[in-house]
């Protein structure tokens, strides 16, 4: 059978996609003044009246907001040293959320404000304590974005709803590309994976709302394929993650969180939507996303489609990489019921789906190939998963349940050729079933997290003659203490005990168990100088390997496949006065028997590992202010697989190279005007720690910028302009696949791009 004869060219002319860009923008205008009409700003004074019932126990500041956010439907934004060493006041009845907010800070000398539908909580002293105490609402010092609220360890980043909405995300590399730790490589989604501190994400304990993912399919394809419209918060700990994680964080963690109905509901009202279009000039693609929500006696919903077209993009050369089409359906809904009793339940749903023709090797431009092999083929890949989720919105001290079942998969389809042409389509597929019980005990000095979780997975090949299957099934008992013992003091420890049942492409039956720990601690040496430290042993029983190289004859041994097990490291300091912050840090992440399989051979192709050290330090400085911020960052990261520096290949599943990487992020809001500008740059040296014989990795610089304007006279309708490579860069990430070997071409990152973005609310 013939390659299919969808098209791969060049570009359509500048002039027809002007043109395309004017009729779509005017549509989604157009539409947005149908839809919308008279916008009135009635609902905030109605919001922040509305009685709500709360039951928030006294506790470390940190958790009572967390409690104060999920009661109230509200985002909370806390600065991190805000909350050290502060207990909160116990709150409770049916009261406004400003009336249980200033009851729950009172005397602790700290401020709020609440702006549409945001709580912005930050230390401030003097008159305004007396105002907070009272109940009047005024104006807290700084926002500060990224810090986290108590949850993970010492080496947590949140990226958060306001780092989200300035970024208007496109792909994951959008979403990390502030964060010198974290790289993500190739430039298409369909084909990009994270890496963290180098490490590729299967090393990592994923999560999407909460649930495990399992996407280990093949090694050109993206490992979490996700839209990130859809996202409302990301939860990376880099190294040492807690215990209450998951199962496999050998690494650390990264948690996705999805948008609910009420981080989008403007205050005051019961049903809303929004109708979004975005226009990339560099390769005529039009994404457009259409939600609708609602929120009403304890009932709501959210609805959201989104859909993306386009034609292939050009490199800083302005040549166009082929095979670089976007084609991509996204979708999430979510119901959910809450009680009066605070008893809450939510299920949700959400698929990504990139449906298109690649390159043969979807994560590289051009790669050498047998002549019969196309050049492009169509590859798909489908991610689903289904969530269900119980909480109690109005925990008691000792009794703050979670109960959480989910089931997710990953598909990728593609064709097969051989000298005589097209043989059939291979398709491989994970899947995981996997759920948690647990229970939150709250103290006077912190609270301690315990359950129960497991996780049964499958990988699984359809492929002609050579069709495989291998399961996991996994049962593991956690707990993990968050501490404020003294004052000063913040203690994180936890451990787990896991079993794992692992079956084989053949049947082969193997058991192993083992145990993992953490602790993690900080300690304020003054009002503004803070130390920490950590540390972690993680045991991940034996990892799945990938669908696409998986052999039914492979032999596994009397023991089959040693565990995979980790230790991590971290000490660093930080530092915050009136503004100005600064921060460094140490860490290393040694992993131990990285399962690598090979198709072939049989004899020992299943048991092939790696041990891989990751080793680096990360420094940062910054200073923010009431309408806006600036930060510099810096990484210097290496990666060695069995004593030898990291090259791209073994980044498919196991590390990547990294070396230096410096980014500059800076926004500043003209709030007389409503218009938000910023921009950030990301700057990466020569690289020269490279297996012998491999040329120095290149150095590259992009500068990406933006602008937000939200229309007075149209307060429904905001509006974003921004230019992504200013200047034209030729160059592929750092973490992209191929670069060091003379057979391939790497995937190149889009050249100069112009964006224009509009969004009309109703």
């Amino acid at each position: 059978m013939s390659l299919p004869t969808k098209n791969c060219t060049d570009n359509k002319p500048l002039r027809g996609r002007t043109k395309s860009l004017a009729l779509r923008l005017a549509a989604t205008v157009a539409l947005a003044a149908l839809v919308i009409g008279p916008v009135t700003t009635a609902g905030s004074a109605l919001a922040q009246s509305a009685t709500r019932n709360f039951n928030i126990p006294a506790q470390p500041l940190a958790s009572a907001i967390n409690a104060f956010g999920r009661q109230s439907g509200l985002q909370v934004t806390l600065a991190a040293e805000t909350s050290r060493g502060v207990t909160s006041t116990s709150v409770s009845g049916n009261l406004t959320p400003e009336e249980a907010l200033s009851r729950m800070l009172s005397g602790t000398n700290i401020s709020y404000r609440i702006v549409n539908g945001t709580v912005v909580v930050g230390a401030q002293q003097g008159a305004d304590a007396a105002a907070v105490q009272s109940g009047d609402t005024v104006l807290a010092p700084i926002v500060v974005e990224g810090q986290r609220v108590g949850q993970g360890g010492v080496g947590e980043t949140v990226i958060g709803p306001q780092e989200l909405a300035r970024t208007n995300p496109t792909d994951l590399d959008d979403v990390f590309r502030k964060e010198p730790g974290i790289q993500v490589g190739s430039s298409l989604p369909m084909s990009q994976k994270v890496y963290v501190h180098g490490v590729e994400e299967t090393n990592l304990a994923v999560t999407i709302d909460g649930a495990r993912q399992n996407n280990k399919v093949f090694h050109h394809n993206a490992t979490n394929l996700i839209d990130p419209s859809i996202l409302k918060a990301v939860d990376v700990d880099a190294g040492i993650a807690p215990a209450d994680a998951g199962p496999g964080a050998l690494a650390g963690s990264i948690n996705y969180e999805t948008k609910d109905a009420a981080d989008l509901l403007e205050p005051g009202k019961l049903l809303g939507g929004f109708i979004t279009s975005t226009y990339d000039f560099n390769s005529d693609t039009v994404t457009t996303g259409i939600s609708g929500y609602g929120q009403k006696d304890g009932f709501e919903f959210l609805g959201y489609f989104s859909f993306a077209k386009g034609n292939n993009f050009e490199n800083g050369d302005g040549k166009a990489v082929l095979g670089t089409e976007t084609d991509m359906l996204a979708g999430i809904g979510k119901v959910a019921y809450e009680a009066d009793s605070g008893d809450r339940f939510e299920f949700s749903y959400d698929q990504t789906t990139d449906d298109a023709l690649r390159p043969y090797r979807a994560n590289a431009g051009t790669i050498v190939r047998p002549a019969w092999e196309p050049r492009y083929r169509n590859y798909k890949i489908d991610r689903k998963n289904y969530v269900f989720t119980y909480t109690d919105t109005t925990p008691e001290g000792m009794w703050d349940p979670t109960v959480m079942l989910a089931y997710g998969g990953t598909v990728v389809d593609t064709p097969v050729y051989a000298a005589r042409g097209y043989q059939y389509n291979a398709v491989g597929e994970t899947t995981t079933f996997n759920g948690k019980f647990e229970n939150k005990f709250s103290f006077d000095i912190g609270n301690v997290v315990a359950g129960v979780d497991f996780y049964s997975d499958i990988a699984d090949l359809k492929a002609s003659a050579d069709s495989a299957r291998e399961k996991a099934r996994n049962v593991g008992l956690y707990t993990q203490a968050r501490l404020e013992p003294w004052e000063r003091t913040r203690i994180s420890l936890g451990g787990r005990a896991d079993y794992q049942w692992f079956t084989g492409t053949g049947g082969q039956k193997f058991e192993n168990g083992g145990f993992s720990g953490n602790i993690s601690a900080e300690y304020d040496l003054t009002d503004f100088l803070t130390a920490k430290a950590g540390a972690s042993h993680v045991w991940a029983g034996i990892p799945l390997a990938e669908n696409f190289i998986m052999n039914p004859s492979w032999r596994y041994g009397a023991n089959g496949p040693d565990p995979t097990t980790a230790n991590n490291y971290m000490i660093g300091l930080e530092a915050h006065h009136e503004g100005f912050t600064a921060e460094a840090s140490l860490f290393r992440t040694d992993m131990f028997n990285v399962r690598d399989p090979s198709y072939s051979p049989v004899a020992t192709g299943a048991l092939i590992s790696r041990d891989v050290e990751s080793r680096g330090y990360e420094l940062g400085a910054g200073y923010e202010w009431t309408s806006g911020y600036v930060k510099v960052s810096y990484a210097h990261i290496d990666v060695d697989i069995d004593g030898v520096p990291a090259d791209s290949d073994s980044g498919n599943y196991i590390a990547t190279p990294v070396g230096d990487v410096i980014t500059i992020t800076a926004a500043h809001t003209f709030e007389d005007w409503n218009l938000t500008v910023g921009g950030d740059i990301s700057i990466l040296p020569k690289y020269d720690h490279v297996p012998t014989g491999t040329p120095p990795y290149k150095a590259y610089e992009v500068v990406n910028l933006f602008a937000d304007w939200k229309p007075e006279a149209m307060p429904a309708l905001s509006f974003r302009a921004e230019v992504k490579n200013l200047f034209n860069e030729t160059y592929a990430d750092r973490a992209t696949y191929g670069q060091e070997f003379g057979t391939v071409t790497p995937l190149y990152e889009p050249g100069r791009t112009f964006m224009l973005t509009a969004k009309a609310t109703f």
